[in-house]
């Protein structure tokens, strides 16, 4: 069974750091291109990055361009969203999906999804 399960977040101040992680199982992640998404209360789920199986092809999101960071570990299986510089407006729930082929943000072309993760920026 195809599994995604995403850990790493929390409260942090304004301009601090977290790193999100998305675990998969029952699948080999070599093949799937992986996104990170986000909804905070009243919004729209929004991608805010991806990145292809080979790992060769990222894109972020203008909000998030500079400060967030995709990468993967394929020995574990993992992959990461490295969130720096955060703001309050960042706070959400992040998700992280799979699809084969390539990298999109559209949240419909995503297949797997993991639970989501709470991020709170807050002083």
């Amino acid at each position: 069974q195809l599994q995604l399960v995403e850990s790493g977040g929390g409260l942090v101040q304004p301009g601090g750091s977290l790193r999100l992680s998305c675990a998969a199982s029952g699948f080999t992640l070599d093949y799937y291109a992986i996104g990170w998404f986000r909804q905070a209360p009243g919004k729209e789920r929004e991608g805010i990055s991806c990145m292809t199986g080979s790992g060769g092809s990222t894109n972020y999101a203008d909000s998030v361009k500079g400060r967030f960071t995709i990468s993967r570990d394929n020995a574990k299986n993992t992959v990461y969203l490295q969130m720096n510089s955060l703001k309050p407006e960042d706070t959400a729930v992040y998700y992280c999906a799979a699809r084969r082929a390539v990298c999109i943000m559209s949240v419909k072309s995503y297949d797997y999804w993991g639970q989501g993760t709470q991020v709170t920026v807050s002083s």
